[in-house]
């Protein structure tokens, strides 16, 4: 493995992480900040790509331009309804979790949409990612309403509840959190969709995966504008949060400790796209999905452990079907011992 992969490598798994973890300090202090997170991203993306993917405006798409509207819209929603499900009582374990059962879905799409035909392995693979995500859903819904945000006031102000007046607050609380499952399906049907056509598309036109990367991000932008009035409460809200003292060679300023976290979620965001990039194209398949999978694992754990997110033991059970599921629809296992010689000997892994 060359030098280049290796950094790869690391840059995806300090990169990612790192986004997560700062992703997850935004919604501990605004759980309502996602359309600001999404859009800041975006934009940080599209100015990005405008000034070294299209060099400003000079370098012509190698795709028609209204090919890429079709994937704009899926593209758009997808990222705004998955950071939107925050807002809804989705607990950030439960989200990666989620996100992790993305082959369900194009599993799905493949069968109805391109009339594919699976093999066993893969079916039990995608019953194992089912039933884990399932087992972790009905467990996080035990724990929806014990933050209940309400009561906490009541006790503040020194009115106690009466028992009717909690039942109606985890009713509500836990309609919500129902809300949010369903747009997290629904982000990992659109997803699905997407690939799909995005597959398409680059089988007509080559595949061009900085400029897809800039284009679907520009031209995302002013979808954005529906969503200005969240996004303007939330840079409030950000703009009011408690300021941090930073120095910088002899002067110091204060930021709304909000905002730090949101720079940094959008630069290590930028670190972990373009890091997948360079993984996909210096190193084997394998090696792509062994080094993701484990991200994915690895968040999971840090934010059980460092935020101290409820994590039962049935948790951890779903968790392990649903990456054991992973790996074995990614044929990880099979293809490990395809590298193994009969003699022991293991061979080098691109």
């Amino acid at each position: 493995m060359n030098s280049k992969a290796t950094f790869a490598i690391l840059t995806v798994l300090v990169g990612c992480m790192l986004n997560n973890v700062f992703l997850e300090y935004i919604i501990k202090l605004d759980p309502g900040a996602g359309h600001l997170i999404t859009f800041l991203q975006f934009l940080f993306i599209a100015v990005h790509g405008f000034i070294y993917t299209s060099k400003f405006g000079t370098v012509k798409p190698k795709v028609p331009l209204k090919e890429y509207l079709i994937l704009v819209t899926f593209f758009f929603i997808t990222s705004v309804i998955n950071n939107w499900a925050f807002a809804f009582n989705i607990p950030v374990p439960l989200h990666f979790i989620f996100r992790a059962g993305s082959l369900i879905a194009n599993m799905i799409m493949g069968i109805f949409i391109l009339k594919k035909k699976y093999t066993v392995d893969k079916y039990i693979s995608v019953l194992m990612i089912t039933a884990g995500i399932i087992i972790c859903t009905l467990s996080s819904s035990k724990d929806v309403g014990k933050s209940c945000t309400d009561c906490d006031i009541k006790s503040n102000i020194g009115i106690s509840a009466t028992s009717h007046q909690d039942e109606a607050v985890d009713a509500n609380q836990f309609f919500w959190w129902l809300v949010g499952i369903l747009l997290l399906t629904g982000a990992l049907l659109l997803s699905a969709r997407m690939g799909i056509y995005q597959e398409t598309l680059y089988k007509v036109h080559g595949k061009h995966p900085e400029e897809a990367l800039y284009y679907t991000h520009l031209y995302s932008l002013p979808g954005f504008l529906l969503y200005a009035s969240s996004i303007w409460e939330h840079s409030l809200i950000a703009s009011n949060s408690d300021p941090v003292q930073i120095s910088f060679l002899s002067a110091s300023t204060a930021v709304p400790i909000i905002w730090i976290y949101l720079l940094l979620n959008v630069l290590t965001q930028y670190l972990c796209i373009s890091s997948v990039y360079v993984l996909t194209t210096e190193c084997a398949s394998l090696t792509v999905t062994l080094v993701i999978t484990l991200r994915k694992f690895l968040s999971l754990v840090f934010s059980i452990v460092y935020f101290q997110n409820p994590f039962t033991l049935a948790h951890w059970f779903g968790t392990g079907l649903v990456f054991g599921g992973t790996l074995l629809f990614a044929e990880v296992p099979k293809r490990i011992r395809a590298h193994i010689k009969p003699e022991g000997k293991i061979e080098k892994v691109q």
